[in-house]
């Protein structure tokens, strides 16, 4: 059986990753993180490694091998062009894996939290997609306070991506994140409770 597999994504600092914890509890589905799943294609001799290595050599990589995660991203957020070239290189490897750790589960809904499921033309191999919605203001802040960066850095890396309100537009599902935990905490358990009755699957302990 093929679950119905539902993506989950927002802009950097919309705080997907704790509606998708949260919806995933209510209504009993499992979470797939594609994050994680580029995470660990990047470990060292991994195959996102190898392919980052033979293309950019050591350029990425720290002394000990590992790949530098914070100078790759704060270059991959200064020039589209060569983040173009790492999409090219990761994209069709996370793809992979993303599928491969959803049809793990034979479940009938699998959750599936993809970040930048819009900007990496992902919509087709999902049957529903979340976005998780908040003010420009919101995302800023809670990036800075997070990452710790200045504001600049915040909102050039808000800017490196899709606008969360095209995104929420084309949307099967959206939740505002804009305010208060309670607010959004409500929206969600609401989603929630309808996904466990579509699906038939058991309401997680949040579901009061």
């Amino acid at each position: 059986m093929k679950p119905f597999l539902l993506g989950i994504t927002g802009g950097i600092g919309s705080g997907k990753s704790s509606v998708s914890r949260l919806l995933a509890s209510v209504c009993g589905a499992p979470l797939v993180d594609v994050d994680q799943c580029c995470r660990q294609l990047l470990e060292v001799g991994q195959p996102g490694w190898q392919a980052l290595r033979e293309r950019f050599g050591d350029l990425f990589l720290l002394a000990d091998g590992q790949v530098d995660r914070v100078g790759l991203r704060e270059r991959l957020f200064a020039d589209p062009a060569v983040r173009r070239e790492v999409d090219a290189l990761l994209h069709p490897l996370a793809r992979e894996a993303m599928h491969r750790a959803a049809m793990h589960h034979d479940v009938p809904l699998v959750l599936v939290e993809i970040p930048l499921l819009y900007e990496a033309g992902w919509q087709d191999e999902v049957d529903g997609v979340l976005v998780v919605s908040a003010r420009p203001g919101a995302q800023c802040c809670r990036v800075m306070r997070r990452d710790g960066v200045s504001r600049c850095s915040a909102a050039r890396a808000i800017a490196a991506q899709m606008d969360l309100g095209e995104k929420a537009r084309r949307a099967d599902w959206v939740i505002d994140n804009s305010g208060s935990w309670e607010d959004v905490r409500e929206q969600t358990l609401a989603l929630g409770r309808q996904l466990a009755a579509r699906f038939s699957t058991c309401a997680g302990q949040e579901s009061a």
